[in-house]
């Protein structure tokens, strides 16, 4: 019965006569004319023997006292009247959002004036894109990379820290790698490393610093690699100031192969030397390499002992081992405060020896030599001696720093290049 009630109103929505109501028989008896509106809303007209419903009204509601239209051919008996909602504080505030809309235009439209009126960068170096990744320059030879020195980045004498120095020439040495399409999924590795379970460590680093570049300024970093004897591999680094061209640091360093399971140092395979031989530039290094033997240092020799220094785990790296950078952070650790206040680090030897793992515990030694020792602040060129080792007394990492007095004279002549390299 309801499915064909159902029906029979859904085929007089669909097919209503042409000039008549369709008909259907009333529940109290007869039959009532039944007209269909457009929103398929049903009226019945009165008729003798059934039920009388009215389908319009003579006047429209109202609301808060106003009359509100309805549609044609739809009206209800009664006037509704509604009684106005209470005043209270929160209903008599003006409406705000038409204002605040008009006050944004109005400086969105000032800024985009503006924009096209000052659209020329008021220093050159604006056009230069610190955030880039870099590119490869000189014929596929050398890899070129710029960076912007940060609020973050900079000490207490308002330059970039050696830190910050040394991440730009670690974040390039692996943008170059990238960039010649030889990064497998390895941090630095090539394909072939990866498929031979091989990754590239450090053995030495060599840094002079001619200058430490402040907050604002934008350096340029250029590095390119080239063999070390048998089975090693060197690269250098040139840092420049990017609008002058003035040499800020040089650096090299050295790094063999390691297998990532046994920890033991490996000989660089045939195919992986057919992947990175093509990018190998004969030159000279960049820094000649120091061959003086580091002094051994123990507690007994040392002036300065740092003791209970452990890797936090943002100190580690893919490799699950501590950052090479994290080692400089422990040597300053240890180094004299006097020095640290009125000296810069001029230059620094690393030497690694072994890798540190997220549970070690390791002390920092230094030692200071030179004359002057007994009044650092005003000395003149100072010399130090460092080791980072293991509590247990296995050795990390050996050093050698120098330092000169803020402000003096900077390093003479540099290393020159072959002109195709610069």
């Amino acid at each position: 019965m309801v499915a064909a009630a159902a029906t029979s109103a859904f085929s007089l929505i669909a097919s209503p006569p042409p000039d008549s109501g369709g008909k259907t028989s009333g529940k109290f008896g007869g039959t009532v004319p039944v007209r269909v509106d457009v929103r398929g809303v049903k009226s019945k007209s009165a008729s003798s023997g059934g039920l009388k419903v009215k389908a319009s009204a003579q006047a429209p509601p109202k609301v808060n006292g106003t009359k509100v239209g309805v549609m044609d051919g739809y009206k209800i008996d009664d006037e509704v009247t509604y009684s106005p909602p209470p005043r209270t504080f929160i209903n008599q505030l003006p409406d705000w959002s038409m204002l605040l809309a008009a006050i944004t235009t109005i400086f969105l439209a000032a800024e985009k004036q503006w924009m096209m009126l000052d659209w020329k960068p008021k220093r050159p170096d604006a056009l230069t894109d610190p955030f880039g990744i870099g590119r490869i320059v000189e014929n596929g030879m050398i890899f070129r990379q710029n960076f912007g020195i940060r609020s973050y980045e900079i000490g207490a004498d308002r330059t970039a820290s050696i830190e910050t120095l040394m991440n730009h020439l670690q974040e390039t040495a692996l943008n170059h790698v990238k960039t010649a399409g030889l990064l497998g999924d390895g941090f630095g590795s090539t394909p072939e490393m990866c498929k031979k379970n091989l990754i590239w460590v450090v053995t030495k680093m060599q840094v002079l610093v001619d200058r430490y570049p402040t907050w604002g300024e934008v350096v340029q970093v250029d590095t390119w690699v080239a063999a070390s004897g048998k089975n090693g591999m060197r690269r250098d680094w040139l840092v420049r100031d990017s609008m002058t061209g003035e040499i800020l640091t040089r650096a090299s360093g050295v790094s063999v192969m390691m297998n990532k399971e046994t920890r033991r140092l490996a000989k660089i395979p045939d195919e992986v030397r057919a992947e990175i031989g093509g990018y190998f530039l004969d030159t000279p290094p960049i820094v000649e390499d120091c061959n003086t033997k580091l002094p051994k240092l123990d507690e007994n020799t040392a002036d300065y002992i740092r003791s209970g220094l452990t890797p936090r785990w943002s100190d580690l790296d893919v490799n699950q081992h501590v950052n090479n950078v994290k080692y400089i952070n422990w040597i300053l650790e240890s180094a004299p405060s006097p020095i640290l206040e009125t000296h810069e680090l001029a230059s620094m030897t690393l030497e690694y020896r072994r890798e540190c793992r997220r549970d070690s515990v390791v002390q920092s030694l230094t030692s200071v030599t030179g004359d002057g020792v007994d009044d650092l602040a005003s000395s003149g060129y100072i010399e130090c001696q460092h080791l980072v080792r293991l509590e247990s007394g296995a050795e990390i990492v050996k050093g050698r720093t120098e330092w000169r007095p803020k402000n003096a004279n900077r390093f003479g002549s540099v290393i020159q290049l072959p002109a195709e390299s610069l």
